[in-house]
């Protein structure tokens, strides 16, 4: 073990002139009465480990803290970061959302979502917000004004959600604090997506910068560019809402949450083995179950969830210690296994097991690193115990979205809803936010239940629809429908497809234009709609579709290429000839004057001339005497 420094407590003191406490929002599983009582603690910071199948392991990293609203506007900045507060109060920001998500949840092998989905946003970067503003206008003004200044603050392109990509969602979303007049006309809701941005390195580091002890000690140790952006799925949010107890002063929370599935033979690779090859034939885990298990012959195991593996080996390194703000109360680590399975820690560290026998937490020495080792569980034949695992919960529903259709004029989308449970109806919304080159014909939105003839348009209840502008404003459609026990509904409608100008066209436009992700919020069955807004149930889940990449009729850029080239060519030649003739004047070869190449070889010529000449003055006395020799 090595035991952190003194000066990482100075250093953790230091940062406190730079933060500030802004409230952390409860889990989405959580009830109300939960996020109120943690409202009263300052910070605290938790990972949950869970084992999922397929070699996987789901990693949520959630950090939380609050100051009272009056410290908040007295600008009295804690834990929470000087730069975000300044930010809000600049754009009258009431309540923020932000997602930067990467991957693609296998909701068939690894259940529900975490957070119930609550954390999660669709690929890219996801925002919504709600701002304080008098008109729509204003609205508009400070919906800018926050997005460039997020932006640059954890360097992503934010300052692209313009009014193409910017809608006003009216049944999707629901304000997650205690606002006094959330009913107010004073109160806007703006979302805004961006599903081309890649989430990367660069808005993990300004991530990590907003904790009170940034990466330095405690959980965030082990949050590393390398291992995040390798993960099979992973979404950072931050979360900042408004809690009021019943018995105390209303806070301001902050909630930083990341969450990754991690493939455990990849994350352990690199160490070990870096070029993945098949293991040695003494080293396969076979199924001894199956009839022709013989020792020539093996079939693997799935040991997905049992697979041994500890945190240096997933992460690279431990925990380094515990941050010296938290909340002792809370346990930093906790991992969802069943009581039969054998966890070994650190020494030093305290296991407490829940009641619910499927998970236990540790607690440990701040100045100690912390480890953890998970072995596989193996029966008396040495075969993997498949059985020791937590199942994964199964969510309340299954969405998946497809193109179809062919050619480069109209398209469709069609989106298949099943509901697993056997006995209860799944009611949602459905939103879309597309660009404003899809024209949706509404009349072409239609349901069906798999299995049965004709269409079943019954199951959609209501529907709000607000068409595109072109090149001003995208395309919003939120329906609310409901899918019956035990069946899969096909919700359809066409679109058609406009042609852009060539230079609206991205550098590799023949890759296709990103569609942002569908939005799905799941009603919760226990309470029933009225009150305030459209729709006041709170959301039991959330879960987002997939993007689609939408192919736009693209021309050929070479073309415009070969067409100058060829015309430049042609040009050239056309008016060069004609303005030779034009302009020269043609004259006899004797008559012009003389020209450098001529005066050249004449001047050659004259010196060939006089050598000649010189050399027969110089030979004739010899000839003549030679010839007076002769006669003598």
């Amino acid at each position: 073990m090595r035991p952190s420094f003194p000066s990482s407590f100075l250093l953790s003191l230091l940062s406190l002139l730079c933060f500030s406490p802004y409230t952390a929002i409860a889990n989405a599983s959580s009830s109300p009465a939960d996020s109120i009582s943690n409202s009263r603690s300052d910070y605290h910071e938790q990972l949950i480990l869970r084992p999922l199948p397929l070699s996987t392991l789901l990693a949520s990293f959630n950090f939380r803290s609050n100051t009272s609203l009056s410290a908040f506007e007295a600008h009295n900045f804690r834990f929470f970061p000087r730069s975000l507060g300044q930010i809000l109060e600049h754009a009258g920001t009431r309540e923020l959302h932000l997602r930067f998500s990467l991957g693609r949840w296998d909701a068939e092998s690894w259940g529900a979502r975490p957070w119930n989905g609550a954390r999660e946003g669709g690929t890219g970067v996801e925002m919504w917000a709600w701002l304080e503003a008098d008109t729509d206008e204003e609205a508009d003004r400070k919906w800018l004004t926050l997005t460039n200044a997020l932006s640059g603050l954890f360097c992503a392109s934010l300052n692209f959600i313009d009014s193409t990509r910017t809608t006003r969602p009216v049944m999707s979303f629901q304000p997650e604090g205690n606002h006094i007049d959330a009913n107010a006309t004073n109160m806007h809701l703006l979302y805004g997506v961006l599903p081309h941005e890649v989430v990367c390195t660069e808005n993990l580091t300004p991530f990590l910068k907003l904790l009170p002890c940034k990466g330095k000690a405690g959980i965030a140790s082990l949050l590393d560019g390398h291992k995040l952006f390798d993960s099979s799925w992973q979404t950072m949010a931050i979360d900042i809402r408004p809690v009021c107890p019943e018995d105390g002063e209303c806070v301001l929370q902050i909630e930083q949450s990341i969450d990754m599935v991690l493939d455990i033979d990849r994350s352990k690779r690199p160490r070990d083995n870096p070029i993945p090859r098949p293991p040695p034939a003494h080293e396969m885990k076979c199924n001894t179950s199956k009839p022709y298990h013989a020792h020539d012959t093996c079939f693997p195991t799935d040991s997905a969830a049992n697979q041994d593996w500890s945190l240096s080996q997933i992460f690279g390194k431990p925990i380094k210690g515990t941050c010296p703000l938290t909340d002792p109360n809370v346990s930093p680590v906790c991992i969802q296994v069943p009581d039969s399975r054998i966890v070994f820690a650190s020494e030093g560290a305290v296991e407490k097991k829940n009641p619910d026998q499927t998970s236990r937490c540790f607690d440990f020495p701040a100045e100690n690193d912390f480890e953890i080792f998970l072995p596989a569980p193996e029966a008396e034949d040495g075969s993997v115990v498949i059985e020791h695992v937590v199942k994964p919960e199964t969510p309340l529903l299954y969405a998946e979205r497809s193109f179809t259709g062919h050619g480069q004029e109209r398209g469709g989308v069609q989106t298949i809803l099943r509901n697993p449970s056997p006995d209860q109806e799944v009611e949602f919304i459905y939103m879309e936010s597309l660009p404003w080159f899809m024209r949706i014909y509404l009349h072409t939105i239609s349901a069906r239940v798999d299995g049965q003839p004709g269409k079943a348009d019954s199951l959609i209840q209501e529907v709000y629809y607000r068409p595109a502008v072109d090149r001003a404003r995208g395309t919003q459609l939120e329906v609310r429908m409901t899918v019956p026990p035990a069946s899969t509904v096909f919700l359809t409608y066409d679109f058609e497809k406009s042609i852009l100008r060539y230079t609206e066209y991205p550098p590799d436009a023949n890759r296709g234009f990103d569609v942002a992700a569908a939005v799905i919020t799941i009603l919760n069955r226990d309470n029933k709609s009225g009150g305030n807004g459209r729709n006041s149930r709170f959301a039991a889940y959330n879960l987002r579709t997939t993007t689609l990449l939408c192919n736009l009729p693209t021309p050929d850029f070479s073309m415009p290429y070969n067409v100058i080239i060829f015309t430049s060519t042609a040009i050239a030649l056309a008016f060069g000839g004609m303005f030779n003739i034009l302009v020269r004047r043609f004259v006899a070869a004797n008559e012009g004057p003389e020209s450098g190449l001529k005066k050249g070889v004449n001047k050659l010529k004259a010196k060939v001339a006089g050598f000649l000449k010189k050399g027969k003055k110089e030979s004739a006395p010899a000839v003549a005497a030679e010839e007076e020799k002769k006669m003598e």
